[in-house]
């Protein structure tokens, strides 16, 4: 039982007649995205999957120009699966979360290769795909097969608990709220895809962080935390620890045909894949940061300048360094030379930081 067990009471009449406000509400003010559904024509599984997987951790905002280039670029899954994976990477660099895009390749190949082209229709079958996960297969076949699965994001999640007014605090409670939203999900065959849709639109314009406009929502009768008046309080969430700052060293090498060094990052791991400028070790300031060994033959001088990047779980400044003598170099596979005018846009947001100070002086 819930700290909020005794104020979130209502029935499924209720429920039923809140979710219809939503639908009309959805008709009349919901965004219109080019993935999905227009006039009345059932929305692409393939439009569908790509936006949600590329929305994971990101702003509608933010992918709109990278959805557009991925389907120009490649119309279909089996067009996406045939792709070299070098130039998906590329084509996904600045967005972040690198393993999305990894994963996004390997599904495109299963789905062309094993399911024809089509995405399975079912939740169950969803989650076996590389990639997709429990929000992401409900996501799908509720908006690209209209099956009544509960869909859950952050959006959602916070509308959940002010409607219900739970108290329980979040990461841990995500069990707790997951079981409050499938009461507006669990039976209803109704356009469960554009409920879900519409749940995420109020979450980002209407029921956002703060300065909700409860005046205007559609489910403002039923809503638990507006009547007690705590709305802006929810949902309660577990004080982050503090994030660690990193710190490395990142290496400009050119060679005598004034092609520079670049690195294909290993396989597992950080930007796992991924091209990239050489790096040093990342630690913590005051710990050693280990050079590694092919370059160990190389001279280097002090950039004096610095760049910063935050990742989801830390924050990294690296110090650029400039080679001013290259004596023998002993370099495995992963080390390969290469214009830098033909790299600028296959690196990742950040390595195309220090690419873009160390350019400004290439010759």
């Amino acid at each position: 039982m819930t700290s909020s067990s005794k104020t979130n009471k209502i029935t499924q009449k209720e429920i039923g007649e809140y979710r219809g406000q939503v639908l009309v509400w959805y008709d009349k003010h919901g965004r219109q995205l080019p993935w999905r559904n227009q006039n009345g024509e059932a929305a692409n599984p393939y439009h569908v999957w790509l936006c949600e997987i590329m929305c994971q951790q990101t702003t509608v905002q933010a992918v709109m120009p990278y959805y557009t280039k991925f389907l120009s670029t490649w119309p279909t899954v089996h067009d996406l699966a045939n792709a070299d994976n070098d130039d998906v990477m590329a084509a996904w660099a600045g967005l972040g979360y690198y393993a999305r895009a990894r994963n996004l390749h390997k599904c495109a190949k299963v789905v062309s290769q094993d399911f024809n082209g089509k995405f399975p229709p079912s939740q169950d079958a969803l989650k076996e795909l590389p990639g997709i996960g429990d929000y992401t297969s409900a996501a799908i076949a509720a908006i690209a097969f209209n099956q009544p699965a509960t869909v859950m994001d952050g959006n959602i999640e916070r509308i959940m608990s002010r409607f219900f007014a739970i108290k329980d605090a979040l990461p841990k409670a995500k069990p707790i709220f997951k079981d409050y939203t499938a009461r507006f999900f669990d039976g209803y065959t109704e356009r469960p895809g554009d409920f879900a849709q519409a749940l995420m639109d109020i979450g980002s314009s209407i029921c956002t962080p703060k300065n909700s406009k409860c005046m205007i929502c559609p489910l403002l009768g039923g809503c638990k935390a507006y009547q007690q008046n705590i709305q802006e309080t929810l949902p309660i969430k577990t004080k982050k620890k503090p994030r660690p700052h990193k710190f490395g060293e990142v290496y400009w090498i050119e060679n005598e045909h004034g092609d520079v060094l670049f690195h294909r990052r290993p396989e597992n791991g950080l930007l796992a894949g991924m091209i990239a400028l050489p790096t040093s070790s990342w630690g913590i300031k005051g710990h050693n940061t280990q050079m590694p060994k092919s370059l160990e033959n190389i001279d280097f001088q002090d950039y004096n300048e610095s760049v910063d990047h935050v990742f989801t779980h830390f924050d990294l400044t690296l110090s650029l360094k400039k080679s001013i003598k290259n004596n023998a170099l002993f370099l495995d596979e992963n080390f390969f030379w290469k214009s830098p005018n033909d790299m600028a846009d296959k690196l990742p947001t950040v390595f195309k930081k220090p690419f873009v100070q160390f350019m400004i002086n290439y010759k």
